[in-house]
């Protein structure tokens, strides 16, 4: 399928945004199988995705010498690959600190399941919680958190908590010994250079989408609006 084989021990990590393209390769892969496609070219690839075939190509040369020339890429084969270079090959235990309306819901999306995420402990400070059961799992307070990371193997961490208490979760959560945080605090957080983390600000993401939609359309339907008020 593919030579040489990539290197996982490589110092240099591929750009955030290469490997954010890779996830979306992989979701599309996935979704040609399911259609019963065997191989795609490069420009299938792109296309599907909004891509030219050379960014394609490029990003893929990141972790190897991937498909055979004049027939492209088995999927199949493609799809073992990028779960492997992306780490979805195996479970990741992860904690869940926070059980308030995102920490739930949160709790019961089912992608995370079929991505070997698996939520297997539950912390949340509030006394009123704790002892309390969430989808089979008690709810224990974050100081627990080193008996967890020993007993369960606890590796990811997500925090769903005010931005206030953010800052002091999460050092709870790397003095524990957890390397990867998801945070949902509407807050930066500060973290040794061994602790990788994701925000996901969704207020954000939804300004990010006002800017877009507000610039694409002119701020003309804004006044016309108003005018007919």
């Amino acid at each position: 399928m593919r030579e040489p084989h990539h290197d996982t021990s490589s110092p240099k990590p591929a750009p955030k945004a290469v490997v954010g393209r890779l996830s979306l390769y992989l979701r599309q892969l996935e979704s040609f199988g399911r259609q019963g496609r065997e191989t795609v070219s490069s420009s299938q690839l792109g296309q599907a995705l909004g891509l030219n075939d050379a960014q394609v190509r490029k990003d893929l040369a990141y972790f190897g010498q991937f498909g055979q020339p004049g027939l492209g890429y088995r999927i199949d084969d493609l799809v073992v690959e990028i779960r492997g270079i992306l780490g979805v090959d195996r479970d990741w235990p992860t904690a869940l600190i926070g059980l308030g309306n995102l920490g739930r819901a949160l709790l019961g999306y089912k992608g995370f399941r079929l991505r070997r995420f698996r939520v297997v402990s539950l912390f949340d400070n509030d006394p009123r919680k704790q002892g309390h059961a969430f989808d089979g799992l008690p709810v224990r307070h974050t100081d627990e958190l080193p008996a967890a990371v020993a007993d369960e193997g606890l590796r990811l961490a997500m925090i769903c908590v005010p931005a206030d208490a953010a800052q002091r979760v999460a050092d709870q959560v790397v003095s524990a010994g957890i390397r990867g945080i998801l945070n949902f605090a509407p807050t930066s957080l500060f973290v040794p250079p061994e602790v990788s983390v994701v925000a996901v600000d969704l207020s954000v993401q939804l300004e990010h989408l006002a800017y877009s939609v507000h610039n694409l359309h002119g701020s003309g339907a804004t006044d016309d609006v108003s005018a007919a008020g």
